[in-house]
């Protein structure tokens, strides 16, 4: 498959017919949508020129109506959905945590496998021990494994560095793994992860230093524009995290949080700095539910996580039936998330929580995006990125009723075919 980083297309190419095609346009950004909500066009075609979709329309009368354009005509049955988004996973890492999966099924506790060289320190401590060479090449490998599912693109965390050096050759890897992979990587800086074990001062000092010394070279390099924490007991209080978090939004980056995934908090933090996303929302009550749904910040389900964990759901019904924007994310990670696979997880998380082939649809394109600050994708319209996918049948249900077990057949990035399971 391709490796190559796509930015233009000149040639101005015609692409169908699709049996069905889903713009995802019309759709609000909050709140619940019904699958009646959706427009479908049938026999449709798309035509995209210099990566942007220049129309859209019946295949036939684009065809007759279409002066010098290459004519890229589909056998059989394909249904046609917006690229897929991923905002929230943390594929840059070292090492494996499948002991930590094993004991934690046998019944051990988080506590327990940390005491046994476990958790979240076991991937700082193999993240370190990686070259950034060896980073940047794991993170092509899994992210071009997203994009063949369908993933065109993928948000990546810094956050099992845990020092400014250690951050910098992770958000460097992302970078470098940027340029090599055909999918889109929005890097986000989580030096805020945990305090590390090696680091003998007190919480605020080791977010004052990130923020003074790294956040500055986060702008001066353009690394992340993105900055995340964990609020959570075992990471950083609300209280902890909020200089540190005025530090970033004073210098004009995003914000982000991890957020009430075992305790209530962040979600109120994220509130209050007018956060893109709070991610998790597990253990979120209907306090923390009706505040994020007056927001503007973006509620994101990571199912990978509940899976993983063998914990409950975000509440997804709830938060939408509540008006709330729900975005859905893998939360890719080699520790409580390692499935990665965003489609089925997606559609198991609509089993559970009863949404709509719309409300999953949605949360994993334009609302996904939303959570990135990306208004140009997610959606099937004119003037934007000519991200989409294609799946072998004719009935865009399938795709949800096989829970992730009908993959994408072609992707198309920026209007170029960067994967195709034919060839």
């Amino acid at each position: 498959m391709k490796t190559i980083k796509i930015f233009m297309m000149n040639t101005t190419t015609l692409i169908g017919p699709f049996r069905q095609l889903l713009t995802m346009t019309r759709l609000p950004l909050k709140g619940a949508v019904s699958d009646d909500d959706l427009q479908v066009i049938t026999e449709a075609g798309i035509i995209v020129s210099n990566g942007k979709i220049e129309a859209i329309g019946k295949f036939i009368d684009l065809k007759a109506s279409a002066d010098n354009v290459v004519i890229h005509e589909l056998k059989g049955d394909h249904v046609c959905l917006p690229g897929f988004v991923d905002s929230h996973t943390h594929i840059c890492f070292g090492g494996s945590r499948a002991n930590d999966y094993a004991m934690r099924n046998a019944g051990k506790s988080y506590l327990e496998i940390a005491k046994a060289g476990g958790g979240i320190w076991d991937t700082v401590t193999q993240t370190r021990k990686a070259s950034q060479e060896a980073l940047e090449k794991h993170t092509v490998k899994l992210a071009n494994r997203h994009l063949k599912n369908g993933v065109t693109t993928i948000e990546v965390k810094s956050g099992y560095g845990l020092s400014v050096a250690e951050e910098l050759k992770m958000l460097n890897a992302i970078k470098g793994a940027n340029e090599k992979v055909a999918a889109d990587l929005i890097s986000t800086c989580l030096a805020a992860h945990m305090l590390p074990k090696d680091y003998t001062g007190t919480h605020a000092a080791y977010l004052t230093e990130i923020a003074t010394v790294l956040f500055p070279i986060l702008k001066e390099e353009q690394l992340s524009h993105r900055i995340d924490a964990f609020v959570e007991e075992s990471a950083f209080s609300a209280a902890q995290i909020t200089p540190y978090f005025q530090k970033a939004k004073d210098m004009g980056f995003d914000i982000t949080v991890h957020a009430d995934q075992f305790s209530t908090s962040g979600s109120q933090v994220a509130v209050n700095f007018n956060a893109i996303s709070a991610d998790h929302l597990e253990a979120s009550t209907e306090q923390e539910i009706a505040l994020l749904a007056k927001s503007d910040v973006v509620a994101t389900a990571l199912p990978g996580a509940s899976l993983g964990l063998g914990c409950g759901f975000t509440p997804a019904r709830k938060l939408l039936d509540a008006g709330g924007a729900l975005a859905i994310a893998s939360d890719h990670n080699p520790g409580s998330a390692p499935m990665g696979d965003l489609l089925t997880q997606a559609a198991i998380l609509g089993t559970f929580e009863k949404l709509s082939n719309a409300e999953v649809l949605a949360g994993i394109t334009f609302r996904a995006a939303a959570a990135l600050k990306l208004e140009d994708r997610g959606r099937i319209d004119v003037g934007l990125s000519a991200d989409f996918i294609g799946f072998h049948t004719n009935n865009y249900q399938d795709i949800l009723y096989y829970q992730g077990n009908l993959k994408p057949c072609m992707v198309w990035k920026n209007g170029r075919l960067v994967f195709d399971k034919h060839h």
